[in-house]
């Protein structure tokens, strides 16, 4: 099982696809693990080297000392492609990850080839808002706030009609720790990135969800608009959007990813 040595903690990182293909990272939601890329696995791996990994507090990576920042756990990308001898590579993050990608292309973008920022916000809720869902987990741990986030996540259609693919994201959620999970709320609280977006040069696709309440439309709109040449595009998905829609958003993706020229 691998894992890297941070500095501050240990990563578990998953790699597949062809030796020498173009490296592609995928990093996780706030509260999932590298298996929420699983519906995208089969099609990206014909292309691309994919690098996926437990973001710190999730899954098998370390649950360190919290709260987190948007800038460690992208100290924590650099870690990886660092120790893996990996100069550049493409990003494609969700929600949090998301968050991770901006904070990289912004920080980094001598490593970033291009990047696609899914599902997600460069500033989001205020202060007493995570404030609030923190004091909530830590009181009644994470079976108190399954049912919310899963009916955010995914539009009522796709609770009742996809049992199956809801259940194997409910178990991500639930078995995520208590002291990982609102580490990372932390981060995310304190984050606002949307005064340095214009600071990615990289080749930017941004994915909405037409119907995610959280990170709605406007979100994702706000920041292509910030971004020089990034590119919107709106599925029809809450804010899951790679499992509500996996084929349009595999497809986007690769479209983008795949393209021959430098703009998006």
């Amino acid at each position: 099982m691998p894992f890297i040595e941070t500095g501050s903690g240990k990563l578990h990182y998953q790699i597949d696809g062809a030796d020498g293909a173009p490296v592609l990272v995928m990093s996780n939601s706030l509260g999932t693990t590298l298996d929420m890329w699983l519906p995208q696995m089969p099609a990206l791996t014909e292309h691309f080297r994919v690098l996926r990994y437990d973001t710190r507090g999730h899954g098998q990576s370390d649950i360190t000392a919290g709260p987190y920042t948007i800038a460690q756990l992208g100290g924590d990308v650099i870690a990886l492609l660092d120790r893996l001898k990996i100069p550049r590579a493409h990003f494609c993050g969700l929600s949090m990850g998301g968050m991770t990608g901006m904070w990289l292309g912004i920080h980094h973008p001598d490593r970033i080839d291009r990047l696609v920022l899914c599902n997600t916000s460069a500033a989001i809720g205020v202060p007493e808002m995570w404030n609030a869902r923190i004091a909530q987990v830590r009181q009644g741990g994470m079976q108190i706030v399954l049912d919310t986030v899963l009916q955010r996540w995914f539009t009522d259609d796709f609770l009742s009609h996809a049992p199956a693919q809801v259940e194997r994201v409910r178990n991500m959620l639930a078995n995520t720790t208590v002291e990982g999970y609102v580490a990372n709320c932390a981060a995310v609280r304190d984050m606002d990135q949307r005064a340095e977006l214009g600071r990615i040069a990289a080749p930017t696709l941004v994915i909405g969800g037409k119907h995610d309440k959280s990170t709605p439309p406007e979100h994702g709109e706000l920041i292509a608009r910030s971004i020089p040449g990034a590119r919107y595009v709106e599925l029809n998905a809450a804010h899951l959007s790679n499992w509500e829609v996996a084929q349009a958003f595999t497809q986007q993706l690769l479209n983008f990813l795949l393209k021959q020229d430098a703009a998006p």
